[in-house]
């Protein structure tokens, strides 16, 4: 089956779901390990991706996608983690710079931008974060200086997942540098590039950065130096200037939610990998899975897991009501992702020194995890904004 843009019913939905998970046993298992030991760009797996529909899953039916509800997706971002983190990761960036696309485009982006971005011909790449603005996006120093008909780019991103290989990366700067408070002046562009690369005039993407884990797929700077873009790719055209913080806010909305439901297949990877080996592993005259000691570990992160997959669903089903979901989100977001860094530790304790060992990929998922801790907003951020809705301020 290849997923059409034809609607879908409950039978649809689960047929989905049941298509990522086979996706996942038959390409991606085989080569999980391989890939993340060569740090190397999957592409036969991002171009099955694309076969699938799977880059059109949240983009409307009028623009060649599929329109999945948030919950339908965050289910198959669990099913696609469970194979390898950077197949779920392909579509983090990608759903955020095609939500920010459908919310804040003109109708000239729209139409041009998302039929491409639903068959998977345009890949995406969010980039916001600096050298000195992380968590602090306002004091972000990248600067859109206007030229006539373009804007002139000057600055360095960094962090940014899939920077090289991206068709389109959704761009943070400051255009009104003055502007008080300061997030009134930034403006997101809408970057288009051929992928693969790194020297164009005015735009320099240095080697990819090394990480601990989330191999395969590249985080890179951008450095920009004079690089001229015309003032169409402003999002959302002359009203998007001023107006590039709040598109990403709300854009990064479907991105908690993504992130979330990665760290809930991450963790279910996790779980599963412990449960099949306590059964196996022999000490004392039995399975280690009669041990009390085993037993209690594999219940807690169990339970760990199920409370992360319930946070991430019902803050899926809040969005599709229309609702505002930024504290359900940031709680799923940071319970998910805690989850998975003590669910895949846990996982270790469970293999012994196995679970050091790459034969095994406990290892693997044990390095991937911080970067969802870290990432769309770190986990001590998340819990300021939580406790600031919950106390007024």
């Amino acid at each position: 089956m290849t997923v059409t843009g034809s609607g879908i019913s409950a039978a649809e939905r689960e047929e989905m779901i049941a298509l990522a998970r086979d996706f996942v046993r038959g390409d991606v298992r085989p080569v999980a390990a391989q890939y993340d030991r060569e740090d190397r760009y999957p592409e036969d797996l991002f171009t099955k991706l694309a076969e699938l529909g799977f880059y059109g899953l949240v983009i409307p039916e009028r623009y060649g996608g599929v329109g999945v509800d948030s919950e339908t997706f965050a289910e198959i971002q669990m099913e696609l983690a469970q194979g390898w983190l950077p197949v779920a990761g392909i579509l983090t960036t990608h759903f955020t710079s095609a939500s920010m696309i459908l919310q804040f485009g003109t109708e000239e982006q729209r139409d041009r931008l998302l039929p491409k971005l639903a068959a998977g011909k345009i890949r995406c790449a969010t980039s916001l974060t600096e050298p000195d603005a992380g968590s602090d996006l306002q004091a972000l120093r990248m600067t859109a200086r206007r030229d006539g008909d373009a804007f002139v780019i000057d600055g360095v991103k960094t962090w940014t997942t899939h920077g090289l290989n991206a068709g389109l990366v959704v761009l943070l700067t400051k255009t009104d540098p003055s502007a008080q408070p300061p997030h009134r002046g930034m403006t997101t562009f809408l970057l288009e590039k051929e992928p693969g690369v790194a020297t164009m005039p005015g735009l320099e993407i240095p080697p990819k950065l090394p990480k601990l884990g989330y191999k395969g797929i590249e985080t890179t700077e951008l450095v920009f130096d004079g690089y001229r873009i015309p003032a169409s790719a402003v999002l959302g055209g002359e009203e998007g200037i001023g107006r590039g913080f709040k598109q990403y806010m709300l854009g990064m909305e479907i991105g908690r939610l993504s992130v979330s439901a990665k760290a809930v297949g991450l963790a279910t990877d996790a779980l599963n990998r412990a449960i099949a080996y306590a059964k196996e592993r022999r000490t004392f005259g039995k399975t280690i899975s009669q041990h009390q000691a085993i037993q209690v570990t594999v219940a807690q992160m169990a339970t760990r897991v199920e409370a992360a997959r319930q946070l991430v669903l019902s803050a899926a089903r809040k969005l599709d009501r229309g609702e505002r979901v930024d504290l359900e989100v940031g709680m799923a977001k940071l319970f998910a992702t805690e989850t998975a860094g003590q669910v895949s530790m846990d996982a270790m304790r469970v293999l012994g020194g196995y679970g050091y060992s790459p034969e095994y990929e406990v290892e693997r998922i044990f390095r991937d995890a911080p970067a969802l801790i870290l990432g769309e907003g770190s986990n001590e951020i998340q819990q300021i904004l939580i406790a600031r809705r919950l106390l007024g301020d």
